[in-house]
């Protein structure tokens, strides 16, 4: 009997002994799905952090590529303004340039204090626009552009190919690259 006293004793001890390991188990389990929920927690509110960095980020990109847009095109609107501002004045000028052109054609003696007068007055004109970006548009013998070019008139020329400026009636200007008069041109058909 003794014997068995023992043996429930021993069978006790080792009872107790597996519960205590399964109440720490159970314990450790807990404890560590608690650090798990948290670890998950973490790593969610970091990924979301991330999501908004990055769109931050992109939102700052954007808004940098838009201010340099925004300069980029208020610097060309001033150059452009500061071309064409005085586009009114060079318009009233071209005619006096057409009449000084012909004053001097229509001059006979070229040794004439008058002719070389009024060619001077008509070469500091012409320069002075130029300085303004004024050009005159080359047409002879160049192919037809219907956006440099005012046909007026054709004709059929042998030897020379359609759609070629034969003679220029009134000559044109462009103010940089806009068209200010265009040429009035004879064109071959």
């Amino acid at each position: 009997m003794e014997k068995n006293i023992h043996q429930d004793e021993k069978d006790t001890s080792v009872n107790e002994e597996i519960e205590s390991q399964e109440v720490n188990a159970e314990e450790s389990t807990e404890t560590n799905q608690d650090d798990n929920v948290v670890d998950i927690n973490l790593r969610l509110e970091e990924e979301k952090m991330k999501e908004e960095l990055a769109q931050e980020k992109d939102k700052y990109q954007r808004l940098q590529a838009e201010y340099s847009n925004y300069i980029r095109r208020t610097n060309q609107e001033k150059e452009t303004i500061g071309v064409f501002a005085n586009e009114k004045i060079i318009t009233e000028l071209i005619p006096v340039i057409d009449s000084m052109e012909r004053a001097v054609e229509a001059c006979d003696n070229k040794e004439d204090k008058l002719y070389e007068g009024i060619s001077l007055v008509q070469k500091q004109l012409k320069d002075t626009l130029s300085k303004f970006g004024v050009e005159e548009i080359e047409a002879e013998n160049a192919d037809f552009d219907p956006n440099l070019h005012l046909a007026v008139m054709q004709e059929s020329v042998d030897g020379v190919e359609a759609n070629k400026v034969i003679m220029v009636l009134q000559k044109g200007y462009k103010l940089g690259t806009k068209v200010i008069r265009p040429t009035m041109v004879k064109v071959s058909c």
